[in-house]
């Protein structure tokens, strides 16, 4: 069942980031992350007695790191998507934001995976980075920031996923608990710094559905680490940028070019191949 929630966990990713796209359209980027991670909180405080786990300090200290790593390399990663190129930024993101975890629980946690699955991990990563980028965007020599800051905010994205996984196995979903609360303050008193506006309008409800299926991308992926590998949970949820992307051809009517749509392919067959192995 891990893979099969893990991949659950990406399409719900794919979704919350493509609705949530459109909502930072209408608003500022900081005003959808705040609004989304009061409302996933929100969303799964009604659900903690129904679920399964006890509340413990470790469970909530180590999901709020986890919520400051996914804060953080957020608001890298906007800032950054804002200077471009694009082109850069996203694919180095998305791809870090999946190595990290990959090579942790390979080298640290010791996740065995089977010759096919190793395969897989290469043609996902690979697939990824060709999904993420930008047609036509210029890269030169001189992009050092950028390919700086896709890193950082991979490697944040990435730290995100190992502490989640590091909870206490207990501790049921009160580690995302720990995880919205920090965010939600950290991004609230950031805005207070900058004097910037919380009021979403007529975001509101694109910010909602974000919020909602993202607190949901995050329960199904905490599940696909309790009962699987670190390592192959994170990757198959760090596919999100192939849903988000079909999801904004089918809606927005954005095309694909040839290569992105090689990439998408090559995702299927990494999904195919890690579930198989």
């Amino acid at each position: 069942m891990s893979p099969l929630l893990a991949l659950g966990a990406s399409l719900s990713y794919g979704v919350a980031d493509f609705v949530g796209a459109v909502a930072a359209r209408r608003a500022s980027a900081l005003t959808v992350t705040l609004g989304m991670q009061t409302v996933g909180l929100l969303a799964l405080l009604p659900c903690l007695p129904f679920l399964p786990g006890s509340p413990s300090t470790s469970a909530v200290v180590i999901g709020a790191v986890s919520g400051a790593a996914g804060t953080g390399g957020l608001i890298v990663y906007l800032r950054f998507m804002a200077r471009g190129p694009i082109g850069v930024v996203s694919p180095l993101a998305a791809v870090t934001g999946a190595a990290v975890p990959v090579a942790w629980g390979a080298l640290v946690l010791g996740d065995e995976l089977s010759i096919l699955q190793l395969a897989g991990v290469a043609l996902a990563l690979v697939s990824v980075v060709v999904v993420a980028r930008v047609p036509d965007s210029a890269v030169h020599a001189a992009d050092i920031g950028a390919v700086i800051g896709g890193l950082s905010a991979g490697v944040l994205f990435g730290g995100f996923f190992i502490a989640l996984d590091a909870t206490p196995a207990d501790s049921g979903m009160w580690p995302l608990v720990g995880a919205r609360v920090a965010s939600a303050v950290g991004l609230a008193l950031v805005m207070r710094m900058m004097a910037r506006s919380i009021r979403p309008g007529t975001a509101t409800p694109f910010i909602l559905g974000a919020g909602v299926t993202d607190m949901l991308a995050n329960v199904l992926f905490l599940l696909a680490t309790r009962g699987g590998l670190l390592s192959i949970s994170a990757l198959l949820s760090s596919l999100y940028p192939v849903i988000a992307l079909l999801l904004a051809r089918r809606v927005l009517r954005e095309r694909l070019d040839p290569v992105q749509s090689s990439g998408v392919v090559g995702a299927l067959i990494a999904m195919g191949m890690l579930v198989a192995g």
